[in-house]
């Protein structure tokens, strides 16, 4: 059983004997736990001697009216769950313990990159993730951290933020984890009624289709954005409001051609097909890689 500390400095006592002897990995949740969390433990422990899980509801990524009083608490299953998978410690402290002062009157902003996609509908969100992530990096000081690929933006902005405040820390983005029939797990797909959960899959298939038809050359004969307007419209005739449907370069960079002709001359051929909707009181997130390549 994973032993749990609720404060920082009972943490850092706890970790100061592997400093510098073993490998320490960092995976950050918020908890309600489902496999996918699981599978990031998994990989921390290839990567790492020693797994830290943070379980924190963090407060000032959450915008008004967002979910979060009603945002599942449930730290008892998941420290029997994350034993199953043999994590180290779990750190669950206060909201107290990790904000002195709330809202905390310092700030991490990554920029540009945050104006795009979930920072356009969720705006002070990812200011929310760095400083909590930032907090996180500096209170348990690992050797890595893992973080999921399904939080496509939230995890190159981690990438950009380790990187501009020269944190050692190597950073391993995880597989998106994922339903017999391909919905992406998320805490918060238990919103979803038993008729949702059925539609639910339709965001994958339509990334999928996309990918095909952009890997076999659609885009050619009638441009990009007629493909994502076209799957968009299937995606919301199946009952979802759609956020966004948007294609971006794998840096989260804009295409500059609707036919890609410009980016592709530019080698920038790994895509990344991006969205977010919501279906009933669910906003569910989902993403798809895809090398494109000009016909010859």
């Amino acid at each position: 059983m994973p032993i749990i500390h609720h404060h920082i400095s009972a943490l850092r006592h706890a970790l100061t004997p592997y400093y510098g002897r073993q490998r320490i990995a960092l995976v950050p949740t918020m908890g309600n736990l489902h496999d996918g969390h699981l599978e990031l433990v998994k990989l921390a422990k290839q990567h790492a001697d020693i797994v830290v899980v943070s379980i924190f509801v963090n407060p000032t990524q959450f915008g008004e009216g967002e979910d979060f009083d009603s945002y599942p608490r449930t730290l008892e299953d998941d420290v029997a769950k994350l034993a199953t998978v043999d994590a180290d410690y779990v750190f669950a402290p206060s909201i107290d313990e990790m904000y002195p002062v709330l809202p905390p009157p310092t700030s991490v902003r990554a920029g540009a990159i945050t104006s795009q996609l979930c920072g356009q509908s969720r705006p002070g969100h990812f200011d929310g993730v760095g400083i909590v992530v930032s907090k996180l990096f500096n209170i348990v000081q690992p050797d890595v951290a893992v973080f999921g690929q399904k939080d496509y933006q939230q995890l190159a902005i981690i990438q950009q933020l380790v990187r501009d405040l020269s944190y050692p820390i190597e950073i391993i983005g995880a597989p998106i984890v994922r339903a017999e029939d391909g919905l992406a797990l998320s805490s918060r797909n238990q919103y979803l009624s038993d008729a949702e959960r059925k539609i639910a899959p339709v965001l994958h298939q339509e990334l999928q289709r996309l990918a095909e038809q952009l890997k076999n050359g659609k885009y050619s004969e009638q441009g990009v954005e007629p493909l994502l307007a076209a799957a968009k419209a299937r995606i919301t005739d199946a009952g979802f409001t759609v956020d966004y449907l948007d294609l971006k370069t794998a840096q989260l960079d804009a295409l500059k051609a609707d036919n890609l002709q410009a980016s592709l001359e530019e080698n920038q051929q790994d895509l990344v097909i991006l969205v977010a909707a919501w279906l009933g009181r669910a906003r569910l997130l989902d993403n798809q890689l895809v090398t494109v390549k000009l016909p010859s």
